[in-house]
Protein backbone atom coordinates (compact mmCIF):
# COMPACT_ATOMS: atom_id res chain seq x y z
CA UNK A 1 0.00 0.00 0.00
CA UNK A 2 1.31 2.97 -1.13
CA UNK A 3 1.20 6.43 1.34
CA UNK A 4 1.18 9.77 -0.49
CA UNK A 5 0.82 13.03 1.24
CA UNK A 6 -2.06 14.91 0.72
CA UNK A 7 -3.93 17.85 1.78
CA UNK A 8 -7.07 17.70 3.54
CA UNK A 9 -8.43 21.02 1.73
CA UNK A 10 -8.11 18.10 -1.81
CA UNK A 11 -10.81 16.16 0.27
CA UNK A 12 -12.60 18.44 2.06
CA UNK A 13 -12.55 21.67 -0.20
CA UNK A 14 -11.29 24.92 0.30
CA UNK A 15 -11.07 26.39 4.11
CA UNK A 16 -12.69 29.95 4.44
CA UNK A 17 -10.13 32.55 4.86
CA UNK A 18 -10.31 32.50 8.60
CA UNK A 19 -9.86 28.97 8.92
CA UNK A 20 -6.29 28.66 7.35
CA UNK A 21 -3.92 28.10 10.49
CA UNK A 22 -1.45 30.62 9.39
CA UNK A 23 -4.02 33.33 9.73
CA UNK A 24 -4.68 31.98 13.13
CA UNK A 25 -0.90 31.75 14.66
CA UNK A 26 -0.66 35.38 13.33
CA UNK A 27 -4.10 36.61 15.18
CA UNK A 28 -2.73 34.72 18.08
CA UNK A 29 0.72 35.85 18.41
CA UNK A 30 -1.05 39.61 17.85
CA UNK A 31 -3.13 39.47 20.63
CA UNK A 32 -0.54 37.13 22.69
CA UNK A 33 2.20 40.17 22.44
CA UNK A 34 -0.72 42.89 23.42
CA UNK A 35 -1.66 40.66 26.38
CA UNK A 36 1.78 40.27 27.72
CA UNK A 37 2.79 44.05 26.97
CA UNK A 38 -0.37 45.25 28.85
CA UNK A 39 -1.32 43.04 31.37
CA UNK A 40 2.50 41.45 31.70
CA UNK A 41 1.41 39.44 34.76
CA UNK A 42 -1.19 37.87 33.30
CA UNK A 43 0.99 36.97 30.19
CA UNK A 44 3.34 35.34 32.64
CA UNK A 45 0.74 33.36 33.96
CA UNK A 46 -0.23 31.96 30.14
CA UNK A 47 3.43 30.26 30.01
CA UNK A 48 1.91 26.79 30.86
CA UNK A 49 -0.07 26.90 27.20
CA UNK A 50 2.55 27.21 25.04
CA UNK A 51 4.67 24.98 27.33
CA UNK A 52 1.87 22.45 26.93
CA UNK A 53 1.68 22.85 22.83
CA UNK A 54 5.46 22.04 23.01
CA UNK A 55 5.28 19.11 24.87
CA UNK A 56 2.35 17.83 22.60
CA UNK A 57 4.14 18.10 19.70
CA UNK A 58 7.25 16.77 20.88
CA UNK A 59 5.46 13.84 22.27
CA UNK A 60 4.82 12.76 18.16
CA UNK A 61 8.57 13.99 16.97
CA UNK A 62 9.85 10.79 18.28
CA UNK A 63 7.43 8.20 16.39
CA UNK A 64 7.20 10.69 13.37
CA UNK A 65 10.95 10.28 12.98
CA UNK A 66 11.49 6.84 13.60
CA UNK A 67 8.23 5.79 11.07
CA UNK A 68 9.26 8.09 8.28
CA UNK A 69 13.10 6.98 8.44
CA UNK A 70 12.23 3.29 8.78
CA UNK A 71 9.26 3.29 5.86
CA UNK A 72 11.41 5.42 3.89
CA UNK A 73 14.92 2.84 4.17
CA UNK A 74 12.49 -0.26 3.48
CA UNK A 75 11.52 0.91 0.27
CA UNK A 76 14.63 1.59 -0.37
CA UNK A 77 16.15 -0.71 -2.83
CA UNK A 78 19.74 0.35 -2.96
CA UNK A 79 21.32 0.27 0.97
CA UNK A 80 24.09 2.13 -0.27
CA UNK A 81 21.96 5.13 -1.19
CA UNK A 82 21.46 5.40 2.66
CA UNK A 83 25.33 6.26 3.34
CA UNK A 84 25.06 8.53 0.69
CA UNK A 85 22.20 10.34 1.50
CA UNK A 86 23.65 11.08 4.52
CA UNK A 87 27.12 11.57 2.85
CA UNK A 88 25.31 14.72 0.98
CA UNK A 89 23.75 15.72 4.02
CA UNK A 90 26.75 16.20 6.01
CA UNK A 91 28.67 18.04 3.34
CA UNK A 92 25.95 20.38 2.95
CA UNK A 93 25.94 21.00 6.31
CA UNK A 94 29.00 21.37 7.13
CA UNK A 95 29.78 23.71 3.81
CA UNK A 96 26.97 26.15 5.04
CA UNK A 97 26.88 26.17 8.88
CA UNK A 98 30.08 27.20 8.33
CA UNK A 99 29.14 30.08 5.79
CA UNK A 100 27.11 31.10 8.73
CA UNK A 101 29.63 31.12 11.00
CA UNK A 102 31.88 34.07 9.13
CA UNK A 103 28.67 35.54 8.23
CA UNK A 104 28.08 36.66 11.73
CA UNK A 105 31.65 36.98 12.13
CA UNK A 106 32.34 39.76 9.33
CA UNK A 107 29.09 41.72 10.47
CA UNK A 108 29.91 41.71 14.00
CA UNK A 109 33.58 43.68 12.52
CA UNK A 110 31.76 45.78 10.71
CA UNK A 111 28.68 47.35 12.14
CA UNK A 112 30.31 46.78 15.88
CA UNK A 113 26.82 46.48 17.94
CA UNK A 114 28.87 46.52 21.22
CA UNK A 115 31.31 48.98 20.59
CA UNK A 116 30.27 52.12 22.80
CA UNK A 117 29.53 50.21 25.87
CA UNK A 118 32.34 50.27 27.80
CA UNK A 119 31.51 47.96 30.13
CA UNK A 120 34.00 46.44 32.40
CA UNK A 121 34.16 42.88 32.92
CA UNK A 122 34.84 42.97 36.76
CA UNK A 123 31.17 44.32 37.32
CA UNK A 124 29.73 41.39 36.07
CA UNK A 125 27.84 38.62 37.84
CA UNK A 126 29.21 35.30 36.81
CA UNK A 127 26.63 33.35 38.51
CA UNK A 128 24.01 34.19 36.00
CA UNK A 129 25.12 32.19 33.40
CA UNK A 130 27.20 29.82 35.60
CA UNK A 131 24.40 26.69 35.11
CA UNK A 132 24.95 27.22 31.01
CA UNK A 133 28.72 26.89 31.89
CA UNK A 134 28.26 23.53 33.32
CA UNK A 135 26.17 22.13 30.99
CA UNK A 136 28.97 23.73 28.09
CA UNK A 137 31.12 20.94 29.39
CA UNK A 138 28.90 18.29 28.09
CA UNK A 139 29.46 19.70 24.21
CA UNK A 140 32.58 17.22 23.59
CA UNK A 141 32.21 15.46 20.24
CA UNK A 142 33.21 12.43 22.58
CA UNK A 143 30.37 13.04 24.62
CA UNK A 144 28.21 13.34 21.60
CA UNK A 145 29.28 10.24 20.89
CA UNK A 146 28.48 8.45 23.63
CA UNK A 147 25.13 9.97 23.87
CA UNK A 148 23.93 9.25 20.43
CA UNK A 149 23.50 5.67 21.76
CA UNK A 150 20.60 4.64 23.30
CA UNK A 151 20.68 2.85 27.13
CA UNK A 152 18.15 0.78 24.66
CA UNK A 153 15.88 0.23 21.73
CA UNK A 154 12.83 1.57 23.07
CA UNK A 155 14.51 4.24 25.28
CA UNK A 156 15.24 6.13 22.12
CA UNK A 157 11.41 6.86 21.47
CA UNK A 158 10.93 7.37 25.35
CA UNK A 159 13.62 9.77 26.02
CA UNK A 160 12.86 12.17 23.40
CA UNK A 161 16.39 12.57 21.74
CA UNK A 162 16.12 12.95 18.10
CA UNK A 163 19.50 12.10 17.64
CA UNK A 164 19.00 8.48 19.23
CA UNK A 165 15.65 8.10 17.22
CA UNK A 166 17.32 8.86 13.96
CA UNK A 167 20.54 6.16 14.79
CA UNK A 168 17.79 3.33 16.00
CA UNK A 169 15.61 4.15 13.32
CA UNK A 170 17.90 3.55 10.64
CA UNK A 171 19.72 0.27 11.72
CA UNK A 172 15.49 -1.12 12.39
CA UNK A 173 15.18 0.24 8.30
CA UNK A 174 18.75 -1.20 7.20
CA UNK A 175 17.57 -4.62 9.30
CA UNK A 176 14.14 -4.28 7.51
CA UNK A 177 14.85 -4.20 4.81
CA UNK A 178 17.54 -7.12 4.47
CA UNK A 179 15.04 -9.31 5.97
CA UNK A 180 13.15 -8.99 2.50
CA UNK A 181 9.68 -10.68 1.84
CA UNK A 182 9.24 -12.32 5.46
CA UNK A 183 8.90 -8.45 6.72
CA UNK A 184 6.30 -7.29 4.11
CA UNK A 185 3.45 -7.57 6.69
CA UNK A 186 5.56 -5.17 9.57
CA UNK A 187 6.52 -2.81 6.44
CA UNK A 188 2.90 -2.60 5.55
CA UNK A 189 1.56 -1.91 9.44
CA UNK A 190 4.57 0.69 9.89
CA UNK A 191 2.49 2.24 6.72
CA UNK A 192 -0.32 1.87 8.29
CA UNK A 193 0.68 3.45 11.81
CA UNK A 194 2.59 6.47 10.15
CA UNK A 195 -1.06 7.50 8.78
CA UNK A 196 -2.13 7.35 11.89
CA UNK A 197 0.74 9.39 13.58
CA UNK A 198 0.60 12.12 10.62
CA UNK A 199 -3.21 12.08 11.21
CA UNK A 200 -2.62 12.86 15.19
CA UNK A 201 -0.14 15.62 14.30
CA UNK A 202 -2.76 17.29 11.53
CA UNK A 203 -5.25 17.40 15.03
CA UNK A 204 -2.32 18.35 17.22
CA UNK A 205 -1.78 21.38 14.59
CA UNK A 206 -4.93 23.03 15.20
CA UNK A 207 -3.89 23.82 18.62
CA UNK A 208 -1.07 25.47 17.54
CA UNK A 209 -2.86 29.39 18.16
CA UNK A 210 -3.57 28.24 21.77
CA UNK A 211 0.16 27.47 22.52
CA UNK A 212 1.69 30.54 19.87
CA UNK A 213 -0.86 32.68 21.86
CA UNK A 214 0.51 31.68 25.02
CA UNK A 215 3.96 31.58 24.82
CA UNK A 216 3.75 34.95 22.95
CA UNK A 217 2.67 36.69 26.04
CA UNK A 218 4.74 35.01 28.35
CA UNK A 219 7.62 36.11 26.72
CA UNK A 220 6.93 39.63 26.13
CA UNK A 221 4.99 39.84 29.61
CA UNK A 222 8.01 38.31 31.72
CA UNK A 223 11.07 40.38 29.62
CA UNK A 224 9.45 43.54 28.40
CA UNK A 225 9.70 45.29 25.21
CA UNK A 226 12.50 47.26 27.08
CA UNK A 227 15.12 44.55 26.85
CA UNK A 228 14.92 44.94 23.36
CA UNK A 229 15.21 49.09 23.36
CA UNK A 230 18.30 48.68 25.84
CA UNK A 231 20.19 45.91 23.54
CA UNK A 232 18.27 47.10 20.14
CA UNK A 233 21.72 47.27 18.24
CA UNK A 234 22.62 43.41 19.14
CA UNK A 235 18.90 42.60 18.19
CA UNK A 236 18.77 44.40 15.15
CA UNK A 237 21.96 43.55 13.84
CA UNK A 238 21.15 39.77 14.27
CA UNK A 239 17.99 40.10 12.73
CA UNK A 240 18.93 41.51 9.77
CA UNK A 241 21.89 39.19 9.33
CA UNK A 242 19.66 36.01 9.73
CA UNK A 243 17.85 37.75 7.22
CA UNK A 244 20.20 38.99 4.99
CA UNK A 245 21.21 35.08 5.17
CA UNK A 246 17.88 33.33 4.00
CA UNK A 247 17.31 35.34 1.29
CA UNK A 248 20.51 36.01 -0.02
CA UNK A 249 22.92 32.97 0.75
CA UNK A 250 19.65 30.11 0.65
CA UNK A 251 18.07 32.31 -1.72
CA UNK A 252 21.12 31.70 -4.15
CA UNK A 253 21.63 28.11 -3.22
CA UNK A 254 17.73 27.46 -4.13
CA UNK A 255 17.90 29.52 -7.55
CA UNK A 256 21.05 26.80 -8.30
CA UNK A 257 18.76 24.23 -7.39
CA UNK A 258 15.35 25.33 -9.61
CA UNK A 259 13.08 26.86 -6.72
CA UNK A 260 12.60 29.84 -5.30
CA UNK A 261 13.66 30.57 -1.46
CA UNK A 262 10.33 33.61 -0.91
CA UNK A 263 7.90 30.86 -2.55
CA UNK A 264 9.43 28.35 -0.09
CA UNK A 265 8.54 30.71 2.44
CA UNK A 266 5.32 31.25 1.59
CA UNK A 267 4.66 27.41 1.19
CA UNK A 268 6.11 26.95 5.02
CA UNK A 269 4.30 30.16 6.67
CA UNK A 270 1.99 28.56 8.53
CA UNK A 271 5.16 26.67 10.47
CA UNK A 272 7.21 29.93 10.47
CA UNK A 273 4.68 31.68 12.45
CA UNK A 274 4.71 28.51 14.95
CA UNK A 275 7.85 28.75 15.14
CA UNK A 276 7.90 32.62 16.00
CA UNK A 277 5.27 32.36 18.41
CA UNK A 278 6.92 29.51 20.36
CA UNK A 279 10.65 30.27 19.67
CA UNK A 280 10.79 26.62 18.79
CA UNK A 281 11.74 24.80 15.45
CA UNK A 282 11.14 21.39 16.48
CA UNK A 283 7.08 22.31 16.98
CA UNK A 284 7.14 22.92 13.41
CA UNK A 285 9.06 19.73 12.61
CA UNK A 286 6.29 17.02 11.96
CA UNK A 287 4.50 19.17 9.81
CA UNK A 288 7.83 20.11 7.85
CA UNK A 289 8.10 16.10 7.17
CA UNK A 290 4.75 16.27 6.28
CA UNK A 291 4.76 19.21 3.91
CA UNK A 292 8.27 18.45 2.28
CA UNK A 293 6.77 14.99 1.45
CA UNK A 294 3.76 16.67 0.00
CA UNK A 295 6.12 19.14 -2.14
CA UNK A 296 7.86 16.31 -3.83
CA UNK A 297 10.84 15.02 -1.82
CA UNK A 298 11.14 11.17 -1.15
CA UNK A 299 10.41 9.82 1.88
CA UNK A 300 13.83 8.41 2.82
CA UNK A 301 15.56 11.49 2.00
CA UNK A 302 13.22 13.90 4.50
CA UNK A 303 13.31 11.09 7.19
CA UNK A 304 17.26 11.79 6.72
CA UNK A 305 17.98 14.89 6.35
CA UNK A 306 15.33 16.93 8.16
CA UNK A 307 16.15 14.83 11.99
CA UNK A 308 19.68 15.44 11.32
CA UNK A 309 19.25 18.58 10.33
CA UNK A 310 17.79 19.54 13.56
CA UNK A 311 21.18 18.96 15.03
CA UNK A 312 23.83 19.26 12.84
CA UNK A 313 22.51 22.30 10.65
CA UNK A 314 21.81 25.13 13.10
CA UNK A 315 22.70 27.97 10.47
CA UNK A 316 20.61 30.73 12.62
CA UNK A 317 22.17 29.39 15.58
CA UNK A 318 25.61 29.86 14.03
CA UNK A 319 25.29 33.31 13.18
CA UNK A 320 23.99 34.11 16.80
CA UNK A 321 27.37 32.40 18.07
CA UNK A 322 30.10 34.62 16.08
CA UNK A 323 27.90 37.50 16.54
CA UNK A 324 26.97 37.45 20.21
CA UNK A 325 30.64 36.55 20.66
CA UNK A 326 31.90 39.65 19.33
CA UNK A 327 29.29 41.71 20.82
CA UNK A 328 30.79 40.97 24.58
CA UNK A 329 34.31 41.12 23.02
CA UNK A 330 33.57 44.71 22.04
CA UNK A 331 31.05 45.69 24.47
CA UNK A 332 34.03 44.71 27.26
CA UNK A 333 36.93 46.09 24.89
CA UNK A 334 38.73 43.29 24.53
CA UNK A 335 40.20 43.88 20.94
CA UNK A 336 40.58 40.59 18.66
CA UNK A 337 43.25 40.15 16.39
CA UNK A 338 42.39 37.89 13.36
CA UNK A 339 44.19 35.35 14.41
CA UNK A 340 42.01 35.12 17.82
CA UNK A 341 39.19 35.50 15.74
CA UNK A 342 40.02 33.09 13.36
CA UNK A 343 40.35 30.67 16.66
CA UNK A 344 37.15 31.64 17.90
CA UNK A 345 35.54 30.74 14.18
CA UNK A 346 37.47 27.37 14.45
CA UNK A 347 36.00 26.83 18.33
CA UNK A 348 32.62 27.77 17.09
CA UNK A 349 32.56 25.00 14.56
CA UNK A 350 33.38 22.50 16.68
CA UNK A 351 31.33 23.59 19.26
CA UNK A 352 28.32 23.68 17.71
CA UNK A 353 28.63 20.27 16.53
CA UNK A 354 29.38 19.35 19.80
CA UNK A 355 26.05 20.40 21.70
CA UNK A 356 24.03 18.72 19.20
CA UNK A 357 20.78 17.55 20.74
CA UNK A 358 21.57 19.43 23.81
CA UNK A 359 18.46 21.58 24.86
CA UNK A 360 19.10 25.07 24.78
CA UNK A 361 21.84 24.47 22.22
CA UNK A 362 22.51 28.39 21.49
CA UNK A 363 23.94 30.06 24.44
CA UNK A 364 25.10 26.51 25.56
CA UNK A 365 27.22 26.55 22.90
CA UNK A 366 27.93 30.24 23.07
CA UNK A 367 29.43 29.82 26.83
CA UNK A 368 31.37 26.29 25.13
CA UNK A 369 32.97 28.22 22.59
CA UNK A 370 34.02 31.32 25.01
CA UNK A 371 35.05 28.46 27.92
CA UNK A 372 37.73 27.43 25.41
CA UNK A 373 38.69 31.09 24.32
CA UNK A 374 39.56 33.21 27.45
CA UNK A 375 40.05 36.15 25.61
CA UNK A 376 36.60 36.86 25.67
CA UNK A 377 35.09 37.18 29.27
CA UNK A 378 32.26 34.19 29.90
CA UNK A 379 30.39 36.40 32.20
CA UNK A 380 29.95 38.97 29.63
CA UNK A 381 27.38 36.47 28.65
CA UNK A 382 25.14 38.36 31.21
CA UNK A 383 24.84 40.84 28.89
CA UNK A 384 22.69 39.20 26.69
CA UNK A 385 20.90 37.10 29.09
CA UNK A 386 18.08 38.55 28.87
CA UNK A 387 17.13 39.12 25.56
CA UNK A 388 18.46 35.89 24.53
CA UNK A 389 14.49 34.67 24.36
CA UNK A 390 14.01 37.20 21.61
CA UNK A 391 16.89 36.09 19.73
CA UNK A 392 15.81 32.79 19.89
CA UNK A 393 13.14 33.53 18.05
CA UNK A 394 15.20 34.39 14.82
CA UNK A 395 17.98 32.05 15.83
CA UNK A 396 14.58 29.15 15.26
CA UNK A 397 13.24 30.66 12.24
CA UNK A 398 16.60 30.98 10.14
CA UNK A 399 17.61 27.04 11.43
CA UNK A 400 14.10 25.58 10.13
CA UNK A 401 14.09 27.69 7.01
CA UNK A 402 18.28 26.29 6.60
CA UNK A 403 16.88 22.85 6.98
CA UNK A 404 13.76 23.14 4.42
CA UNK A 405 16.35 24.22 2.12
CA UNK A 406 18.94 21.86 3.06
CA UNK A 407 16.54 18.75 2.24
CA UNK A 408 15.28 19.85 -1.07
CA UNK A 409 18.78 20.74 -2.13
CA UNK A 410 20.05 16.70 -1.10
CA UNK A 411 16.66 15.33 -2.95
CA UNK A 412 17.73 17.09 -6.04
CA UNK A 413 21.32 15.93 -5.75
CA UNK A 414 20.37 12.69 -4.90
CA UNK A 415 17.52 12.44 -7.81
CA UNK A 416 14.80 11.93 -5.21
CA UNK A 417 13.03 15.36 -5.99
CA UNK A 418 9.89 15.61 -7.97
CA UNK A 419 10.27 18.59 -9.08
CA UNK A 420 6.61 19.40 -11.34
CA UNK A 421 5.20 18.55 -8.00
CA UNK A 422 7.53 21.01 -5.64
CA UNK A 423 6.46 23.82 -8.45
CA UNK A 424 2.71 23.23 -7.90
CA UNK A 425 3.40 22.87 -4.43
CA UNK A 426 5.11 26.37 -4.45
CA UNK A 427 3.02 28.22 -6.84
CA UNK A 428 0.26 26.84 -4.73
CA UNK A 429 0.91 27.88 -1.51
CA UNK A 430 1.11 26.92 2.07
CA UNK A 431 -1.22 23.89 2.29
CA UNK A 432 -1.20 21.53 5.29
CA UNK A 433 -0.69 18.07 4.41
CA UNK A 434 -0.51 15.02 6.15
CA UNK A 435 0.09 11.51 5.50
CA UNK A 436 -3.30 9.79 3.76
CA UNK A 437 -4.03 6.65 1.62
CA UNK A 438 -3.39 7.16 -1.91
CA UNK A 439 -6.79 7.65 -3.66
CA UNK A 440 -6.38 4.62 -5.80
CA UNK A 441 -5.99 2.59 -2.87
CA UNK A 442 -8.78 4.48 -0.53
CA UNK A 443 -11.66 4.49 -2.93
CA UNK A 444 -12.03 7.78 -2.83
CA UNK A 445 -11.55 10.86 -5.28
Amino acid sequence: MKITPISPESRQGQHRWWQHLYLQVLVAIGLGAALGHFYPDAGVALKPLGDGFIKLVKMVIAPVIFLSVVSGIAGMRDMGGVGRVAAKAFAYFITVSTGALVLGLVVANLVRPGAGLDIDPATLDPTAVADYVNKAHDTSIIGFLSDIIPTTLVSALTDGSILQTLFVAILFGLALSLVGAPAAPLRDLIERLAMVVFRLVAMLMRLAPIGAFGAIAFTIGKFGLTALVNLGALVATFYATSLLFVLLILGAIARAHGFSVARLIVYLRAELLLVLGTSSSEAALPSLIAKLEAAGCERSVVGLVVPTGYSFNLDGTNIYMTLAALFIAQATNVDLSLGEQLALLGVAMLSSKGAAGVTGAGFITLAATLSIVPTVPVAGMALILGIDRFMSECRSLTNFMGNAVATIVVARWEGALDRERLAAALVGGGRSPTLMPAAADAGTD
